[in-house]
């Protein structure tokens, strides 16, 4: 971020502290995007979606008073909406009827993955990067969404360590590791693609459901590495870093802009004074 953008940011991030409520509605306009991109790609289409971008903004915005500096708004705005996803994971896994709610994704042509890939028109090994992350662990997702933003130039090392709430070290070894998964669900995406398609891999995918899992990430990645004509398509993989670099957010949709803005105005209107009900920081 500039530094007159900086500046323009702790502005209005002071205005809306202190009550303006053009400065309240701009400041959703302008982190609408941000909060929409690390929820939406962490959370894999999942329908709730917009829900846990709006319930972010509604904390962000109730919290303002608790924050220190407004020049620390966006880091602690990512934080929370990594908080919102977190809440969100624990309340499916726990709920009645988890294992059954776990299918109930958003239409498989609209998620956030097929969003990305048709907003940004993304193709080749792009493409092949956006539809591996269906294949990762929720925890990897999430940081995916960080990591993903940080690559774009969206977000800085230390704001993706401080949403994690881990040290600059840590996420750099966390970073590592979910890089090697994401290296081979690209692979995966590959051996799947394959035309024409391989006939032992046929075999290994006999019981699969057709729905992308960490453990079928693992035994066909397993089969790539071992297959003589899978192996291949281990070679020729570019940094995902370097893929990532530069890319713009997924647009938020002009129905969730409505409702953020509706949702947020709404609760701030009958509201007490600010409080703080995440970490003022």
């Amino acid at each position: 971020m500039s530094t007159q953008h900086a500046m323009e940011s702790a502005a209005l991030v002071t205005a809306a502290r202190a009550g303006d409520p053009h400065a309240q509605d701009a400041l959703v306009s302008a982190y609408l995007p941000l909060v929409y991109n690390i929820v939406g790609r962490a959370l894999n289409g999942s329908v709730d979606v917009d829900d846990v971008v709006q319930e972010t903004m509604l904390r962000a915005l109730d919290a303002l008073g608790g924050l220190r500096t407004p020049e620390g708004f966006r880091s602690w705005l990512v934080a929370i909406a990594m908080n919102q996803v977190r809440t969100h994971w624990q309340h499916r896994q726990f709920a009645p009827g988890a294992v059954e709610e776990a299918a109930d994704l958003a239409d498989p042509g609209a998620d956030f993955v097929d969003l990305t890939i048709v907003q940004l028109q993304l193709s080749g090994q792009r493409q092949e990067t956006a539809r591996a992350t269906r294949w990762l662990e929720p925890d990897d997702r999430g940081l995916l969404s960080l990591w993903w933003l940080e690559c774009a130039g969206e977000l800085t090392r230390a704001e993706v360590a401080a949403a994690l709430e881990l040290s600059p070290q840590h996420t750099a070894v966390r970073v590592q590791r979910m890089k090697a998964q994401l290296e081979a669900a690209r692979v995966v995406v590959r051996a799947l693609d394959a035309q024409p398609p391989c006939e032992e891999l046929r075999g290994v995918l006999a019981a699969w459901d057709g729905v992308p899992s960490a453990l079928w990430r693992k035994r066909i990645a397993r089969h790539a590495r071992g297959c003589a004509r899978c192996s291949g398509l281990w070679s020729g993989l570019l940094p995902a870093e370097g893929l990532l670099a530069g890319l713009a957010l997924v647009a938020v949709s002009t129905v969730l802009l409505a409702r953020a803005r509706s949702a947020d105005g709404f609760a701030l209107a009958g509201s007490a004074p600010c409080r703080s009900r995440s970490r003022p920081w």
